[in-house]
């Protein structure tokens, strides 16, 4: 087995409980850790033979440009859709972080991790 990390991705989404969020949008950071056989791609140097980081990473923004106003439904989304389309995936940890959000607080990131196995 083997870990792929897609570390600090950033996007301008408009997730949230507020109609304020849907307009003004804000910046987001997601974290993705996937777990997978790298023995056979580490023998043969193929990408076919791994899971491509490009489409991960692809799939992590289509999802994030998806509206939710929860961070634990975006998260649901993207974690599902991983599995769908990508049979090598084992487990997948992901964090969804909403940056400086409207709490009423000085906050850096509220963040929502989710950790799921393949059935």
């Amino acid at each position: 087995m083997g870990t792929i990390k897609l570390q600090n991705i950033r996007t301008f989404s408009y997730h949230g409980c507020l109609e304020e969020e849907s307009k003004i949008g804000s910046d987001y950071r997601v974290d993705l850790e996937i777990k997978t056989d790298l023995r056979k791609s580490a023998q043969t140097d193929e990408l076919k033979d791994t899971v491509d980081y490009v489409l991960l990473n692809q799939i992590v923004e289509e999802e994030m440009g998806i509206r939710s106003k929860l961070l634990e439904h975006v998260a649901s989304r993207i974690i599902n859709r991983i599995f769908k389309e990508i049979p090598a995936v084992s487990r997948i940890v992901l964090g969804v972080s909403k940056l400086n959000p409207p709490i009423g607080g000085d906050v850096e990131a509220v963040t929502v991790e989710m950790e799921e196995f393949r059935n």
